[in-house]
């Protein structure tokens, strides 16, 4: 079930930027389950074999179906409900909750529907037009802006899903939960402020990705802007948003000094 299941999102979703971060989760979830090795030894023990056994009846038929429609999303989320079901009865319910951290972590694998992109993106691409062709009006530029279509000069960009913020949020989300959880994770306070804040940022990267491209189509025309300097903005801009994230925890010591947890005295 699993190999089959990782080609399929090898050619499929994680070959496209809503995707991209598929292969590094899948990498560092099984290093973040292969260090805690030595305490799932120690704390093994056989689990409910019913209600494992009801966990992959309910798994199977969904990862038969998934795979058979080609619904990707509904073929992953099944195989790592069947794996954890599996791993459950092995491994017992003291080490699956030991584990919780990586499993969630791992549920970033399963690709966003389409159908949910397309929701969410729509009001992400309107607020990402308006602030950019707002802003770029105000410099002087002939820009203006039809919903998600911009204007500038005798050109027009349609702001698509790639550019709205999402994508770069599902996988900065991803990273930054993996980044928080590694330096911060005892500190849930300050984890939750700092999670809060991959939102805005990587919206505010996405609006300067459009920003660029938009002065890029105006001053060297649409070729530039939609051939390699589009991937590379792409890329400057994810790179840029998680440098980014670092700063902003490095500017935030000082509150997340003051939301540490209470030490006891004299530790």
């Amino acid at each position: 079930m699993t190999l089959p299941t990782l080609v399929s999102l090898a050619r499929g979703p994680w070959s496209m930027e809503s995707g991209v971060h598929g292969p590094i989760v899948v990498a560092t979830g099984g290093w973040l389950i292969a260090r805690r090795l030595p305490d799932i030894r120690a704390y093994r023990r056989d689990g409910s074999f019913a209600l494992a056994l009801a966990g992959v009846l309910v798994a199977i038929p969904l990862y038969a179906f998934g795979r058979a429609y080609d619904f990707i999303s509904i073929e992953t989320a099944a195989l790592l409900l069947a794996l954890v079901s599996v791993a459950y009865y092995y491994l017992g319910a003291v080490v699956i909750r030991m584990l919780w951290f990586p499993i969630f972590y791992l549920g970033f694998v399963i690709p966003i529907p389409g159908w949910v992109l397309d929701t969410v993106t729509q009001p992400l691409k309107l607020l990402v037009s308006e602030v950019v062709t707002n802003g770029l009006a105000a410099f002087g530029y002939p820009v203006a802006r039809v919903g998600v279509t911009i204007y500038v000069a005798s050109y027009q960009l349609l702001v698509e899903d790639a550019c709205a913020g999402l994508n770069s949020l599902v996988s900065l989300s991803a990273i930054g939960l993996f980044y928080v959880y590694m330096l911060r994770g005892s500190n849930w306070r300050y984890s939750m402020l700092l999670l809060a804040l991959v939102v805005p940022i990587a919206i505010a990267a996405n609006m300067i990705r459009v920003a660029a491209l938009v002065l890029i189509t105006y001053h060297f025309g649409n070729a530039a802007a939609q051939g390699y300097l589009h991937n590379f903005a792409g890329m400057v801009t994810f790179t840029s948003a998680l440098l980014f994230i670092f700063l902003v925890d490095k500017l935030l010591t000082p509150v997340r000094n003051a939301l540490a947890p209470d030490r006891p005295e004299g530790a």
